[in-house]
């Protein structure tokens, strides 16, 4: 049975698109492009599935639809830019099967340009069709905060780019059936770059809080007091707290994929950032050797190993750096997290602590990585020998915070 939309790929950009088109009435079919990382708890499923989402695996199903939505995973590659092989994989996919007066829009992160001088060159030459006269192309910056209560695709407006106005238009029109606004900008260029600013300016202010919390630390000043006293100015200012790395599926781009275009800021900011795993691991060799014990041959307990709290995600967490760090030192490492079942480092599987508070008893040292709302940190700090709190989460004067 043809259905209105496909969205293809199914991952963190995917499924939640899909999630939302379901929930709006729209018949939904979802397409795979590889083992991606989207999750759904099984009443989820259900709910999709009564409300007429359909997985496909039969690529010719994605030539009945009248919107298909690219949303294909774009990690990191090895030079540092993006990796767009499942993007090709999708994009030759849905080419070989795109018929006329389809809609096709591309959601994954990519860098400005990528959308014309990528994506439209493979859709073209395998369909036969010409974009912008035979099929509408758009771009449109995902803006997926997994897990959030606050924002969802209802209420969190969506920025449209096409090649041509009427471009533009069929995608808006797509759009206005998801959310309460719809946004269109000048062109593809400008609605890739919102994507890239948007990701950007996060990586940047993260940075910014994280070279703060380290020289707060070095002044003896409570960072987490001066965030909560500054988040109280109307204008100019936004709050961001720091952590130990970040996270996620949408990464920072120091460049625009054109040479001679580097972001010198979002360099350094990577730079910052990527900092932080390392000197985790130094605050807890200091805070060990502080009470009179060695990493080496220490017990230490990990606890939430995901990117972000409530989640299962582990997409580009840092606990696994922190993880592989501590081992090098001699440390005896195990984790805890309610979303996690089962967890490995170097191929090497970590032991889980079932028992929370038995564990943080026992651990010379209990790092907080990721607050999971199921933590009790009042009575985990009570419990726990020497509590480091990288989220600055617990009551002050229960634990070092980072």
């Amino acid at each position: 049975m043809p259905a209105d939309l496909a969205v293809i790929g199914l991952g963190p950009f995917g499924l939640p698109l899909a999630q939302a088109a379901v929930a709006a009435g729209i018949s939904t079919i979802g397409y795979r492009t590889g083992p991606e990382a989207g999750s759904l708890s099984p009443a989820e499923l259900r709910r999709m599935l009564s409300g007429g989402f359909r997985p496909a695996t039969n690529p010719a199903e994605l030539g009945r639809v009248r919107t298909a939505v690219i949303c294909a995973p774009t990690p990191r590659d090895a030079d540092g830019g993006l990796d767009l092989s499942q993007l090709e994989v999708a994009a030759r996919t849905l080419a070989g099967h795109l018929r006329p007066h389809t809609t096709v829009i591309l959601e994954s992160p990519v860098y400005p340009g990528a959308t014309e001088e990528f994506l439209r060159p493979l859709l073209e030459e395998t369909s036969g069709l010409r974009a912008g006269r035979d099929f509408h192309l758009a771009y449109s910056p995902s803006r997926v905060d997994p897990g959030s209560r606050a924002f969802n695709p209802a209420n969190t407006p969506k920025v449209i780019g096409g090649l041509t106005p009427a471009c533009t238009e069929s995608a808006a029109a797509f759009y206005g059936r998801l959310t309460d606004k719809v946004v269109r900008a000048r062109g593809l260029r400008e609605a890739e770059t919102v994507q890239l600013l948007e990701t950007n300016f996060r990586h940047v202010n993260i940075a910014l809080v994280n070279e703060m919390a380290v020289l707060c630390h070095d002044l003896g000043v409570d960072l987490w007091d001066v965030v909560r006293c500054a988040e109280t100015k109307p204008f100019g200012f936004e709050a961001f707290r720091p952590g130990p790395g970040v996270g996620g599926h949408s990464v920072p781009l120091d460049r625009t994929g054109h040479p001679g275009s580097p972001l010198r800021m979002v360099e350094l900011a990577q730079q910052v950032n990527s900092r932080m795993p390392r000197y985790v691991v130094q605050r807890a060799a200091a805070l060990l050797n502080e009470h009179g014990k060695s990493a080496r041959g220490a017990r230490v307990l990990l606890l939430g190993v995901t990117y972000k709290p409530d989640l299962a995600d582990q997409q580009n967490t840092p606990a696994r750096e922190i993880a592989i760090r501590l081992m090098e030192l001699g440390a005896a490492v195990s984790y805890n997290d309610p979303h996690v079942p089962s967890w490995s480092v170097l191929d090497r599987p970590v032991p889980r602590a079932d028992s929370l508070y038995e564990a943080a008893a026992d651990a010379d040292l209990t790092i907080l990585l990721q607050q999971h709302r199921t933590y009790d940190l009042q009575g985990l700090s009570v419990k726990a020998q020497l509590l480091l709190d990288t989220r600055g989460a617990t009551p002050t004067g229960a634990a070092h915070r980072l």
